[in-house]
């Protein structure tokens, strides 16, 4: 599908099977809303799928994977050659996600949608060997922009094909908070020290560098914060426009998407300026250690399960959601109901 043809499928959830939803966990024996946040998600979920009928049981982590120009300023600990090697373990299964993954039944799909150099990870949706360095100009142009995104839309529709029932976004790619922190500033019109941390470890010195960096490429570029994919282009990510492309094709298909963390989310609220009705399509996992995370999710109108202080990134945050997940669908499932026991049921007090 194209981005346009997608953007046209996007509908509001299904207050129907909502309100199915909603009447089961109050039939359910136990006090009335007492299981919080896991009901909220069923119900949302079935809002999503437009059935009150909960199966999440297969499931996949979906890993954007690409490279960034602006890791020549300086703005990063290690080097574009990390990303080839971790993506190519996505394959083997030797991530820290990937343990995560296999600890809940999870599948992992590692996609190549723009890394500096070629692996063993399928090519079929790069779109170029990395971005420009967007400090010099623009990281990519809007049509390079726009094919990132449709890759992650036709990754979203051939997974929903394949039969899972929810999926979790995840990344990698050297220099991609640089890329995150830029595009949140811009759409968020928020200061870029507010919305840049240190990433995968950065000194001092490395941070100012960072923010130096942001600073010149929105200067440099002056992305348009009312036009998102203007802002992707200019000083995006390959990555970030994937997992844009994820949540706008999840929406489309109806199937759930759990957000990651800060690069994740960057991706998210752009989706969001996209379309927002895609908004009611995301689910929040957990709030990352980044400085900006907990501004992006008040942005998208999230609220997240998990404080852990997370910034691991792969897609971690999102598959640690999932047993909390699977807990609240099992006692929605196969629950007694207050009937079945015989107990006069809860009613709603005000």
């Amino acid at each position: 599908m194209t981005l346009e043809e997608t953007l046209k499928k996007i509908r509001p959830l299904d207050r129907n099977a909502m309100d199915i939803a909603n009447k089961r966990w109050n039939s359910i024996a136990k006090p009335l809303h007492s299981l919080g946040k896991m009901e909220a998600l069923v119900v949302q979920i079935a809002g999503i799928t437009g059935s009150a009928d909960i199966d999440i049981h297969k499931r996949v982590l979906v890993a954007m994977c690409a490279d960034n120009g602006v890791v020549e300023e300086g703005v990063t600990q290690t080097g574009q050659e990390v990303t080839a090697i971790v993506a190519e373990n996505f394959l083997t299964g030797d991530t820290s996600a990937c343990v995560m993954c296999r600890q809940c039944g999870t599948d992992v799909y590692p996609v190549d949608v723009g890394m500096a150099s070629d692996t063993k990870v399928s090519a079929e949706f790069k779109v170029m060997h990395g971005t420009n360095n967007m400090t010099k100009g623009p990281a990519m142009t809007r049509e390079q922009a726009v094919q990132a995104i449709e890759a992650g839309i036709e990754m979203a529709r051939r997974l929903k094909e394949q039969g899972y029932g929810i999926l979790a976004t995840g990344e990698m790619g050297i220099g991609n908070t640089t890329t995150s922190s830029a595009v949140a500033s811009v759409l968020l019109d928020r200061p870029v020290e507010e919305m840049t941390g240190r990433g995968a470890g950065l000194s001092g010195e490395g941070l100012k560098r960072k923010i130096q960096a942001i600073r010149k490429a929105v200067e440099l570029n002056a992305p348009d914060p009312e036009d998102p994919l203007d802002v992707l282009a200019k000083v995006g990510g390959l990555d970030i426009a994937g997992l844009a492309g994820v949540f706008l094709g999840g929406a489309a298909v109806r199937i759930p998407v759990v957000m990651d963390g800060f690069i994740s989310c960057a991706a998210a609220l752009t989706a969001m300026k996209i379309c927002p009705a895609a908004a009611d399509y995301m689910i929040a996992s957990h709030v990352s250690k980044e400085p900006a995370a907990e501004l992006i999710l008040k942005a998208l109108g999230k609220e997240a399960v998990l404080h852990g202080d997370m910034c691991l990134g792969e897609g971690s945050g999102a598959v640690a959601l999932f047993p909390f997940l699977d807990m609240g669908a099992a006692v929605y499932e196969e629950m007694s109901t207050f009937e079945d026991i015989r107990v006069e049921q809860y009613e709603e007090l005000v």
